[in-house]
């Protein structure tokens, strides 16, 4: 089976990601390591080499942890909620796993919530996580 993990460097990002390791070692199941960008006139030249250098960590990381799967830096012009859904139903994962930081109801109201879409519309089950 297959677990895919929605990455930002943040500490939400991390606290999912270190969770993904667990999950997969227990279950002896692939990671799908996902970061979305909506791209544009928005992403800089130096974020994209910073998100690179980010996944390329990433890439070391879960090889250290003993985790078999692969890392996915899109840049499709998709929300970061849809990636998740389109990958994990590409793989037919078992788990999606998120993190989640706390907003304000007005912060919810202005952006949307990408959880919250993962939440209803995820074609398996959703583990969110806080940072610690």
């Amino acid at each position: 089976m297959t677990i895919v993990v929605g990455y930002v460097s943040t500490k939400e990002g991390e606290a999912a990601l270190e969770r993904a390791f667990e999950e997969c070692r227990l279950r002896n199941d692939k990671l799908v390591v996902i970061h979305s960008d909506r791209g544009g006139v928005g992403l800089s030249g130096d974020t994209a080499r910073k998100n690179e250098d980010d996944l390329k960590q990433v890439r070391s990381r879960m090889e250290e942890a003993g985790v078999d799967g692969e890392v996915r830096g899109l840049v499709r012009g998709k929300e970061p909620a849809e990636d998740l859904i389109v990958v994990a139903e590409e793989t037919d994962a078992s788990l999606i796993i998120i993190g989640l930081r706390r907003r304000t109801p007005v912060g919810k109201l202005i952006l949307g919530s990408n959880a919250q879409r993962v939440l209803l519309d995820a074609p398996c089950d959703v583990l969110a996580v806080k940072a610690r």
